[in-house]
């Protein structure tokens, strides 16, 4: 394991006890704990900054989606819900919202979910031609004549193997090879660029292997609503070209919560990650073996410039440790 990156003031306050801001008690606050990397990064932030520099007493609820939303429609907790992918919340939280129970505070994510086609940057330095569908298909050698597709069950599997239909892709002499795993897609990736060979395919982000490799996004073209919509069907007749759609990932509170915790509230709807900065985040994890808890003080050490615009004045006196190291 290589030495965690973390200061002799962040690890202090990590192990303080939480303090009420002098405006009075937070309180109690219950935040949604999903079950992936990215969330668990962003709660363990939250969770920081909330009783170090707020005073609340937090609780992480372990949760999933569905399981989240659902709670909230029957208890009415936990009060705030972060990394909510709305494309798979569905209709069970637009209701939410619609019935004023729930309400969006921010994209916690900027510019969302990302998803595409892509290739190294090194390649795309030495053959800026490839950057576009129409470059890679004039030229498949380049490339390695492979596209890396989803492993089978995935939703990026259907819109690719549309997507693979529409351009005629095969045609140009670009074989589609079927990963059997999230895992070998991974691999893959990893093992092109670290050998310096070609690699075209599928990826998304925030992950581990986006903020570990550079990579560059293959144009597909213009984001067309409806046909990306009817990518989405496995049963799709005549799918037509489209840009992946970046997917919203939000932070939602209760609406009790936002009324009541207005300053709060606050806090959340500044709290927003670049998805590049969660992708970088959850590869510094990797590569040093670390929890959430202590990613998330390795971003409170290095990201000061981003987290102390989210908390209000009295929040940053009481963080100035932290601030001033």
């Amino acid at each position: 394991m290589k030495t965690l990156t973390l200061t002799t003031a962040a690890m202090a306050l990590l192990s303080a006890p939480a303090f009420a801001q002098d405006s009075g008690e937070c309180g109690e606050v219950s935040i949604a704990q999903m079950n992936w990397a990215a969330a668990e990064v962003t709660t363990n932030i939250a969770e920081f900054l909330l009783e170090q520099g707020y005073g609340c007493d937090v609780s992480l609820v372990p949760s999933d989606t569905v399981p989240a939303i659902t709670s909230v429609s029957e208890n009415g907790e936990p009060d705030v819900v972060t990394n909510l992918w709305l494309n798979s919340a569905g209709e069970a939280y637009t209701r939410l919202e619609e019935g004023g129970t729930m309400e969006r505070l921010a994209n916690v994510l900027e510019p969302g979910g990302v998803e595409g086609w892509w290739i190294p940057t090194a390649l795309a330095e030495e053959h800026p031609e490839l950057t576009t569908i129409e470059g890679v298909m004039e030229n498949p050698d380049l490339v390695g004549n492979r596209f890396n597709n989803c492993p089978d069950g995935w939703g990026c599997r259907i819109v690719s193997d549309n997507l693979i239909r529409a351009l005629n892709l095969e045609d140009s002499g670009i074989e589609v090879f079927n990963h059997g795993s999230g895992e070998t897609l991974a691999t893959s990736m990893a093992s092109a660029v670290e050998s310096d060979e070609p690699w075209f395919g599928y990826y998304w982000g925030p992950t581990v292997p986006m903020g570990k490799y550079d990579m560059t996004r293959v144009e597909l073209g213009e984001v067309d609503e409806e046909a990306f919509a009817n990518l989405q069907n496995q049963d799709a007749e005549d799918p037509q070209v489209s840009e992946f759609k970046s997917a919203v990932i939000l932070t939602s509170a209760t609406s009790e919560f936002v009324e009541s915790k207005p300053e709060i509230a606050e806090f959340f709807r500044n709290m927003t990650f670049q998805t590049d900065t969660m992708s970088s985040l959850l590869a510094w994890q990797d590569e040093n073996n670390a929890s959430g808890e202590e990613t998330a003080v390795y971003f409170l050490s290095n990201y000061q410039d981003e987290w102390s615009q989210w908390i209000n004045d009295d929040a940053r006196g009481n963080l100035s440790q932290l601030l001033e190291q």
